[in-house]
């Protein structure tokens, strides 16, 4: 008797093992549990830095989100901003602000995020030795002070956009940055995140960690791998063998292979972001020509480009803005494909046949690209295409002495969904993207920025349109689609910000 239920003990037992064998999934693999499965996903780029303070572009704060918290944040439906780190917050006169911080955060090393970690946040951002390309997104805090756990801004006057651009504000620790050195925070990063920073492979992945501690609870994905995958192929054949969980950055032709894959899911969502090219007004180049410019408006064939390579997953635009921005001005006349009034721009000006240089990387799809370069070549223009990575990339067209060519190609959001967060830091004289000076623009875009009165705002953000359609700084292509596509076991909707949250996924068997 006592033998045989041993025997039945035995067997339970090796049923219990087996059971909790098969349910153990590994990175890549589709049938893991909620806690156990590891989210490996193909980035088109490697990211620029993960330093929150630094760049704010797409490939950097798709991994670094995920370290740090932000003091505000966005319903993904409503688009209505939260509370977050901050609890709660209030106007005190039209130039004042104040932030109650939660005392419930720690950062993942142990240490307390406190209100005087928000103000090095964001004083951080504002000096100007630091040198970050988000400077102009903050450039009217004139203030910041930290009081037990209240936070103080004071900005130069009204700031209508300033809860938006401090949704976009990631929680850094002060301690920890002034010990370790701005370079050693970039490669050793500490948040307070529902991910912690493991390691990072340079050219090949990044690699986080849950936050067992994290304020939130403990997140569901157990880790995420970042791998940096520039071919779009190879991105699709990772999802396809069940080597990526999810793929980033995709186009409107991997989509339609992968739509009869039974095991993947396709994502996309209209967003706020805004394709566009800017043009150097400032450098040596053919494009100093206000003809040369508005040449160029006329020369791209916009409705072939949304057709035939976007497959309809854009919208057309007026102007460097999308409808679901504020101050989106849809009485401007926009740019239209006139191939021969771009001809005779250019021999009005005598620049019949010029070259210009056109900077780009992978992290741009290179269809539009070359598009961009025969729709011109068409007209007069020889486009040298010059690629070259993301980081360097971005260090060229950054570059205060205007020298990286005549053309460069992005896709833009500010998180903000007001124009103040787009045509400011792009045109705005004087700011790391801009190649562009005009005084009444300026006085505009910051008149715009400077009154919570609607109706002014609007006004002014007209004038600055309308400066911008004939001057030609810069051209709205169209109003950017996210497109993704997943494991069908990847419980996620993207939204019209783009965030990438992994504490806000799930995985199913």
């Amino acid at each position: 008797m006592i033998r045989q239920r041993f025997k039945s003990l035995s067997f339970v037992l090796l049923l219990v093992l087996m059971t909790t064998l098969s349910g153990c999934g590994t990175s890549g693999q589709t049938g893991g549990t909620e806690q156990e499965h590891r989210l490996v996903v193909d980035l088109a780029n490697e990211p620029a830095t993960l330093d929150p303070g630094l760049q704010y572009n797409t490939d950097s704060y798709t991994v670094y989100r995920n370290i740090f918290d932000n003091l505000l944040r966005r319903d993904s439906k409503t688009l209505e901003i939260q509370p977050w780190v901050a609890e709660s917050w209030k106007q005190e006169n039209e130039n004042t602000w104040t932030f109650a911080i939660r005392s419930d955060i720690k950062f993942q090393n142990g240490a307390p995020l406190t209100a005087q970690d928000v103000a090095f946040s964001i004083r951080r951002i504002l000096d100007k030795d630091f040198k970050s390309p988000q400077y102009a997104n903050y450039s009217q805090i004139t203030e910041v002070n930290a009081s037990g756990n209240v936070v103080t801004i004071t900005t130069d006057g009204p700031s209508p956009s300033l809860l938006a651009q401090l949704v976009n504000l990631s929680i850094v620790p002060e301690k920890y940055v002034k010990e370790s050195g701005n370079e050693n925070f970039n490669l050793h990063p500490i948040g307070s995140g529902a991910y912690k920073f493991s390691d990072w492979q340079k050219g090949v992945e990044i690699n986080l960690e849950t936050n067992p501690d994290y304020w939130q609870g403990k997140p569901s994905i157990s880790g995420v791998r970042f791998r940096f995958v520039s071919n779009p192929a190879s991105r699709i054949a990772d999802l396809q063998s069940g080597q990526a969980d999810i793929a980033l950055a995709l186009n409107a032709d991997d989509i339609e292979v992968l739509k009869s894959n039974n095991d993947l899911q396709t994502l996309s969502v209209a967003t706020e972001r805004v394709a566009y090219l800017a043009l150097n007004c400032l450098g040596d180049s053919p494009t100093k020509s206000v003809n040369v410019r508005q040449a160029i408006a006329y020369g791209i064939n916009y409705e072939s480009i949304i057709s035939s390579l976007l497959k309809g997953y854009g919208k057309p635009v007026k102007e460097v803005l999308t409808p679901l921005s504020f101050g989106y001005d849809d009485t401007v006349e926009g740019y239209t494909y006139n191939p021969e009034k771009a001809k005779q721009l250019l021999k009005d000006a005598g620049l019949e046949k010029i070259t210009i240089e056109f900077p780009t990387s992978p992290a741009y799809d290179q269809r539009i690209i070359q598009a961009i370069q025969g729709d011109l070549s068409k007209v007069g223009i020889d486009v040298k295409i010059v690629n070259s990575d993301q980081a360097t990339y971005l260090k060229k067209v950054q570059d205060p002495a205007h020298n990286w060519g005549g053309i460069r190609f992005g896709i833009w959001s500010s998180g903000t969904m007001d124009a103040h967060g787009t045509i400011l830091p792009l045109f705005r004289t004087g700011t790391v993207w801009s190649s562009y000076s005009n005084k009444e623009f300026d006085a505009a875009v910051t008149a715009a920025g400077k009154t919570t009165d609607t109706a002014v705002r609007l006004e002014n953000y007209k004038k600055a349109f309308a400066i911008l359609q004939e001057e030609v700084p810069g051209i709205g292509l169209w109003q950017a689609y996210n497109i993704s596509a997943a494991s069908k076991h990847l419980q996620w909707q993207p939204d019209a910000q783009e965030n990438f949250f992994v504490r806000d996924m799930k995985w199913t068997n």
